[in-house]
This record gives structure tokens, C-alpha cells and sequence, in this order.
């Protein structure tokens, strides 16, 4: 199997390296910082929040993990076969906010906070995608769940597609939200390095910043100023940074692509989405060339947005997902 980085066309690269910054998402992104971001909203075990008319369910839940148990935050809504959500870097189960009422009128939806993000879990420990994806499926033994779809985005994609791999038999679709697939070159993903040298790893401490790096390059189009409030709180809760710093310093970006394109890929057997926006600066268009080559089954949908897209355009994200998940 070729295992040589594809070199991005000139245009992906100056997409990447320049960003959207579209001038209404710089602007809330400046108002926020000018105004400071009170602290998040403390949440207990059963507290229910509305979102848009839709009652959530906040719960805590512990599940096996690091020889003991590690404690997780999601939030549940819904009733049908169950949409497992993960989010990316460096969100919450708060990115899925702008469509959890319109998926949980089919399906239970458990939005969970990944670990070290949010209120789960950020003690030391195995912050290995492959061992946390481990702990998340342990977390849905605890639950009593056996089939799930799964629904992700981000980095939450690459413990997603561990999941995919080794529970085969329990994920019934796969909506595999943007990460990189079958062809990678590290120009895009400088995070990789951002986040652990020490010269720069100092973002990851502040939430602010990191959102104007992510939300102003990364964004086609402005996310609503209270959405991006709140993604700034969750991220704000102490020891996320460093929690969130293990995962790097536990992988690469190479490493995780070499496992997809050896190990994961090929045992893959659900139903899949590839969902990506069609302006993503980290993820061109252009990297799905040849995808049915390996996965001839797979179905590609492009949502108009950046990489936020969940976010920036929800109801194009709905349009590309429901029909899919309710097996059209």
C-alpha cells in the first residue's frame, strides 16, 4: 500500500496557510475578547437544559477505563436506535447544539464530551485514540447499549474510526465527519506541531486565542455569537488544555494515518458518509480522488461550509445526514 504524502495542489495550500477569516466571524471573535467569557455553566447528573425547545438530559456516568474508571459527561435527547455523537478539537457535545433537536426527533442521541474535554474526564493517563475509542465503547456497555450509529467530526473522527473497526458488528451507519483519509501531507495539519512545542503549545491554555485561530481560518461562514460563547466556555474548564495536549503528545497525524489506511479501513463494514465542507482549509476536496478504490461502498456529501460546517450551516448539514442515517 502506497504509504508516500500526496503533495496538495497550490490552491488547497493557500487556503490552508491564509485561512477565510471571514470579516462577521473576526468581528464576534474580537467582540468576545473585548468582553471576556464568564465561566461555564456547572452541570449535575439528570439536570435537564433546553436547547431550541428540545429538553437535554445532562448525566455523568463511570465507566471501566485506566484499570479503574473513568468518569464521562454527555448529554442525552431522544428516542429510537441510538446516534452516538463525538465532537473534534476544540469543541463539546456543544458543537452538536444547532441540529441535536432535529436528529433526536428520530434517534436517542448521546452527545458525549470526549475525554479531557468539557466536564468528562482529565486525569492522566491513555489519551491513545485507539485506547480512549476503547473506553467510549465501555461506556456504552455501561449504558446497555449494543448497536449505535456514530456521527463524528474532527479528531473525534480518528477515535470514531477505531470504533468503526473493531465494533463492526454494533455500528449500524457512519457519518465520518472531517478528518483525513486515504491521502495526508503534514502542511495540513501545523496543529500537530502548534500544540506541542513549547514555544506555541501555550494556545491549547488559552481558549480564546484558540478559537480565533480555529473559528476565524477555519470558518466559510459566521457561526452565531452565543454558539461560539459557549464553545468558548466548554473549552475554558480547568485541565482542558492539558488534557487535551496528551493526545498529541500520545500520537501523530502520520501515525494515525498509517493505522486507517492498514489496519482500520479494511474492516470497516457499516455504511458510511464521508461529510465534509466543501471549502475545509485542512481537508481539500481534492484528497477524495480515488476514494472508490478502497471504499467503493462509501458515499461522499458536501456541506457548504468550512470546516465547522455543523455549525456554520446547519441546515445544510441536516440536508446531507437524516436521509442517509434514516437509510434512504
Amino acid at each position: 500500500m502506497d504509504l508516500e504524502y500526496r503533495q496538495p495542489g497550490a490552491a488547497a495550500l493557500e487556503l490552508m496557510r491564509a485561512g477565510h477569516n471571514h470579516p462577521a466571524m473576526v468581528a464576534t471573535l474580537k467582540e468576545i475578547a473585548a468582553e471576556g467569557v464568564p465561566p461555564a455553566p456547572e452541570n449535575a447528573d439528570g439536570e435537564v437544559e433546553d436547547i431550541g425547545g428540545l429538553k437535554v438530559a445532562h448525566r455523568f456516568v463511570e465507566a471501566p477505563g485506566e484499570s479503574e474508571t473513568v468518569r464521562w459527561h454527555f448529554v442525552e435527547a431522544g428516542e429510537g436506535p441510538v446516534l452516538l455523537l463525538m465532537h473534534g478539537i476544540p469543541e463539546s457535545w456543544c458543537m452538536w447544539r444547532p441540529i441535536l433537536p432535529k436528529l433526536a426527533a428520530h434517534f436517542r442521541c448521546i452527545a458525549i464530551d470526549l475525554k479531557g474535554y468539557g466536564q468528562s474526564e482529565k486525569r492522566p493517563g491513555d489519551y491513545r485514540h485507539e485506547g480512549v475509542a476503547d473506553q467510549v465503547v465501555a461506556l456504552m456497555d455501561t449504558l446497555g447499549i449494543d448497536r449505535f450509529h456514530l456521527f463524528s467530526h474532527d479528531r473525534g473522527t480518528v477515535q470514531a474510526d477505531f470504533i468503526a473497526a473493531k465494533q463492526a458488528d454494533r455500528v449500524i451507519r457512519y457519518v465520518r465527519g472531517s478528518q483525513h483519509l486515504i491521502h495526508f501531507h503534514p502542511d495540513l495539519a501545523p496543529q500537530e506541531v502548534m500544540f506541542t512545542n513549547l514555544e506555541t503549545r501555550g494556545i491549547l491554555q488559552d481558549s480564546v486565542k484558540m478559537f480565533e485561530w480555529g473559528f476565524g481560518r477555519l470558518c466559510k461562514h459566521p457561526i452565531d455569537k452565543p454558539q461560539v460563547v459557549r464553545a468558548i466556555q466548554e473549552f475554558s474548564r480547568p485541565g482542558t488544555g492539558v488534557a487535551v495536549e496528551r493526545y498529541f503528545q500520545a500520537s501523530t497525524f502520520r501515525k494515525d494515518w498509517i493505522d486507517r489506511r492498514t489496519r482500520l479501513l479494511p474492516a470497516w463494514t457499516a455504511p458510511m458518509l464521508i461529510l465534509q465542507g466543501d471549502a475545509e482549509p485542512p481537508m481539500p476536496v481534492e484528497n477524495y480522488a480515488g476514494l472508490e478504490d478502497y471504499l467503493p461502498d462509501a458515499r461522499v456529501e458536501l456541506v457548504d461550509g468550512g470546516h465547522f460546517y455543523v455549525e456554520e450551516n446547519p441546515s445544510d448539514t441536516l440536508a446531507k445526514v437524516l436521509p442517509f442515517l434514516l437509510g434512504d
